[in-house]
């Protein structure tokens, strides 16, 4: 049976036309879907009972379900959620003053073994379909109206999974959370972090998209990048340049390097200078400099506050603008590189 949501306005009125309906009808049913968010026929209460019998005989709505909410003490909630064949991915609210933020999966698993996250120790099953992603942004919205009583500000696509390896899904979703019958969201306020797929981030520019891309650099040479993300042995560092540079000149949106560090492996003044003359070569707005968070499959450590901020000042000194991004919902496993459905 085929999925409501996969089909567009025109399906749909379609449908409609062959039911003997009138065109108002399609415009209900698309609201219900998209802009009320509807997770059955049931819900559409506008629509007379045989009606919806109809479309439930027509089509199927699969919607994820919440298996378990978690809440930590800093106020970040993570959501277990299960997909209609049983799958389970993870989302992340994290509320500061300023924003709302929703952490968002574009896979179930993940394929590219980085070996400091969790998800990456988990076989990928599937991609997320663009429907499956946008009822994890729909019920976070609904998690920060209900905790913090306000919308969703902002959304990242750092959960589980690599987001350009799952590329049509992922544009699709974000065209409808930023769509005005959708969740009306700009697009300048959504994140797309990737371990870093050259021919993608290519693609990205190709398709004039408008949001933000992060780059999950974590090592600023090949040898050590290689090390911890084997994606590295295919989409070198140089590689990477030449494609953000690439994306910016097609967009001139936000690019921002990610760079968590590690105890002893990637946080001396060396490894700073290193960082420095590749943020040099592109033009990215910001280095969010991560705390690492521990994860039960590997051996990693966090630097001591001296290392750390040895580290930043160094970055500081040579007017890099970089800031140290804290950790939040570590206790609840919902912080960056810890998403692995426990």
């Amino acid at each position: 049976m085929q999925n409501i949501r996969h089909l567009d306005k025109a399906a749909i009125e379609a449908w409609m036309a062959e039911m003997g309906l009138q065109t108002y009808r399609s415009r209900q049913v698309w609201e219900w879907l998209w802009l009320k968010q509807a997770k059955s026929f049931a819900d559409m209460t506008n629509l007379s009972k045989e009606l919806r019998q109809a479309l439930g005989d027509a089509f199927s709505l699969p919607a994820l379900t919440v298996d378990l909410t978690q809440q930590s003490e800093d106020g970040t909630i993570k959501s277990r959620f299960t997909t209609h064949d049983g799958h389970l991915i993870e989302g992340v609210l994290i509320p500061t003053e300023e924003r709302k933020t929703a952490c968002v999966s574009s896979q179930i698993g993940c394929s590219l073994s980085c070996k400091f996250c969790a998800t990456g120790y988990i076989d990928r099953k599937r991609n997320l379909h663009f429907d499956e992603i946008y009822d994890q942004v729909s019920y976070i919205n609904q998690q920060s109206l209900a905790n913090y009583g306000q919308r969703l500000s902002n959304i990242v696509f750092m959960g589980m999974g690599e987001p350009l390896l799952n590329y049509q899904n992922v544009l699709q979703a974000i065209d409808k959370i930023s769509a005005e019958d959708g969740m009306g969201m700009s697009p300048r306020r959504i994140t797309v972090s990737t371990a870093g797929v050259a021919k993608m981030i290519k693609k990205l520019g190709d398709d004039q998209v408008r949001f933000k891309l992060a780059l999950s650099l974590h090592a600023a040479n090949d040898a050590k990048r290689h090390e911890i993300m084997p994606i590295n042995d295919t989409n070198n560092i140089e590689s990477l340049v030449e494609a953000l540079n690439y994306f910016y000149a097609q967009t001139k949106n936000e690019i921002t390097f990610e760079y968590i560090l590690f105890d002893k492996f990637n946080d001396s003044l060396q490894d700073a200078d290193e960082l420095i003359k590749l943020y040099r070569k592109v033009p990215a707005d910001l280095i969010n400099i991560i705390e690492y968070n521990p994860i039960d499959f590997a051996s990693f450590r966090k630097p001591d506050e001296a290392r750390t901020e040895s580290f930043m000042n160094y970055l500081g000194k040579h007017r890099v603008n970089a800031r140290l991004r804290r950790s939040r919902g570590k206790d609840i496993d919902a912080a960056c590189g810890q998403l692995a459905n426990k």
